[in-house]
Protein backbone atom coordinates (compact mmCIF):
# COMPACT_ATOMS: atom_id res chain seq x y z
CA UNK A 1 0.00 0.00 0.00
CA UNK A 2 2.94 2.53 0.58
CA UNK A 3 4.88 1.60 -2.12
CA UNK A 4 1.47 2.35 -4.51
CA UNK A 5 0.90 5.29 -2.53
CA UNK A 6 4.70 6.76 -3.20
CA UNK A 7 4.58 5.58 -6.95
CA UNK A 8 1.55 7.70 -7.40
CA UNK A 9 3.17 10.46 -5.41
CA UNK A 10 5.87 10.88 -7.55
CA UNK A 11 4.04 10.45 -10.54
CA UNK A 12 2.02 13.58 -10.18
CA UNK A 13 5.15 15.33 -8.76
CA UNK A 14 6.89 14.35 -11.82
CA UNK A 15 4.08 15.83 -13.92
CA UNK A 16 3.96 18.90 -12.33
CA UNK A 17 7.37 19.75 -12.54
CA UNK A 18 6.70 19.06 -16.58
CA UNK A 19 3.85 21.01 -16.62
CA UNK A 20 5.80 24.22 -15.38
CA UNK A 21 8.64 23.68 -17.25
CA UNK A 22 6.94 23.55 -20.24
CA UNK A 23 5.05 26.53 -19.60
CA UNK A 24 7.89 28.59 -18.81
CA UNK A 25 9.36 27.40 -21.91
CA UNK A 26 6.86 29.26 -23.81
CA UNK A 27 6.10 32.25 -25.03
CA UNK A 28 3.39 34.23 -25.64
CA UNK A 29 2.87 34.89 -29.24
CA UNK A 30 0.78 37.46 -30.99
CA UNK A 31 -1.70 35.59 -33.78
CA UNK A 32 -0.87 38.04 -36.29
CA UNK A 33 2.40 39.39 -36.49
CA UNK A 34 3.78 35.99 -34.96
CA UNK A 35 6.49 38.11 -32.95
CA UNK A 36 6.85 37.14 -29.48
CA UNK A 37 5.07 39.17 -26.72
CA UNK A 38 8.56 40.66 -25.04
CA UNK A 39 7.90 43.84 -24.19
CA UNK A 40 5.71 46.09 -22.13
CA UNK A 41 6.07 49.44 -22.72
CA UNK A 42 5.31 51.98 -19.87
CA UNK A 43 4.04 55.31 -21.41
CA UNK A 44 4.44 57.69 -18.40
CA UNK A 45 8.29 56.18 -18.23
CA UNK A 46 9.35 56.16 -21.53
CA UNK A 47 10.43 52.81 -20.32
CA UNK A 48 10.35 49.43 -21.67
CA UNK A 49 10.46 45.70 -19.66
CA UNK A 50 11.87 42.93 -21.71
CA UNK A 51 10.16 39.90 -20.15
CA UNK A 52 12.77 37.78 -21.54
CA UNK A 53 15.86 38.79 -19.52
CA UNK A 54 13.47 40.43 -16.91
CA UNK A 55 15.41 44.03 -16.94
CA UNK A 56 13.79 47.53 -17.24
CA UNK A 57 15.28 49.40 -20.27
CA UNK A 58 14.90 53.20 -18.94
CA UNK A 59 16.34 56.65 -20.07
CA UNK A 60 18.70 58.22 -17.84
CA UNK A 61 20.37 61.74 -18.57
CA UNK A 62 20.04 60.61 -22.22
CA UNK A 63 21.30 56.84 -22.02
CA UNK A 64 19.52 54.02 -22.03
CA UNK A 65 20.65 51.96 -19.28
CA UNK A 66 19.21 48.00 -18.70
CA UNK A 67 18.45 47.49 -14.58
CA UNK A 68 16.71 44.66 -12.69
CA UNK A 69 14.47 47.91 -11.10
CA UNK A 70 13.43 50.93 -11.77
CA UNK A 71 15.01 53.37 -9.29
CA UNK A 72 12.76 54.65 -6.74
CA UNK A 73 10.95 58.03 -7.68
CA UNK A 74 11.88 57.74 -11.32
CA UNK A 75 9.83 60.28 -12.88
CA UNK A 76 7.23 59.85 -10.08
CA UNK A 77 5.95 56.83 -10.92
CA UNK A 78 4.56 53.31 -9.72
CA UNK A 79 4.95 50.44 -11.56
CA UNK A 80 1.71 49.34 -9.56
CA UNK A 81 -1.04 51.87 -11.38
CA UNK A 82 -0.53 49.47 -14.75
CA UNK A 83 -0.16 51.69 -17.15
CA UNK A 84 1.68 49.21 -19.56
CA UNK A 85 0.76 47.74 -22.95
CA UNK A 86 2.93 44.74 -24.84
CA UNK A 87 4.78 45.94 -28.11
CA UNK A 88 3.33 43.42 -30.15
CA UNK A 89 5.05 43.75 -33.59
CA UNK A 90 8.91 43.47 -32.10
CA UNK A 91 10.81 41.20 -30.36
CA UNK A 92 14.60 41.71 -30.58
CA UNK A 93 17.26 42.89 -29.36
CA UNK A 94 16.59 46.68 -29.20
CA UNK A 95 13.24 48.49 -28.96
CA UNK A 96 14.46 51.72 -27.95
CA UNK A 97 14.58 52.29 -31.73
CA UNK A 98 10.83 52.37 -31.76
CA UNK A 99 10.47 55.12 -29.19
CA UNK A 100 9.70 57.75 -30.81
CA UNK A 101 6.92 55.71 -32.30
CA UNK A 102 5.87 54.62 -28.94
CA UNK A 103 5.55 57.59 -27.40
CA UNK A 104 3.64 59.10 -30.03
CA UNK A 105 0.99 56.17 -30.34
CA UNK A 106 0.65 55.50 -26.82
CA UNK A 107 1.06 59.47 -24.97
CA UNK A 108 0.93 59.61 -21.03
CA UNK A 109 -2.52 58.81 -19.60
CA UNK A 110 -2.72 59.58 -16.00
CA UNK A 111 -5.87 57.44 -16.23
CA UNK A 112 -3.82 54.20 -17.96
CA UNK A 113 -6.65 53.96 -20.69
CA UNK A 114 -5.58 53.76 -24.55
CA UNK A 115 -7.59 53.93 -27.53
CA UNK A 116 -5.18 51.15 -28.89
CA UNK A 117 -3.67 48.12 -26.65
CA UNK A 118 -1.16 46.97 -28.94
CA UNK A 119 2.14 48.79 -29.82
CA UNK A 120 2.86 48.53 -34.03
CA UNK A 121 5.86 49.39 -35.20
CA UNK A 122 4.87 49.76 -38.58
Amino acid sequence: MKKSTLIIIGIIFTAGLHAQTAKSKTPLVDPVTNCALRYYYYPNLEAYYDTKKNVYIFNQKGQWITAQEIPSGYRGYSLYNKVSVFITDYDDDDPVQFNKIHKKRFPYNSQGKFKNLTASVD
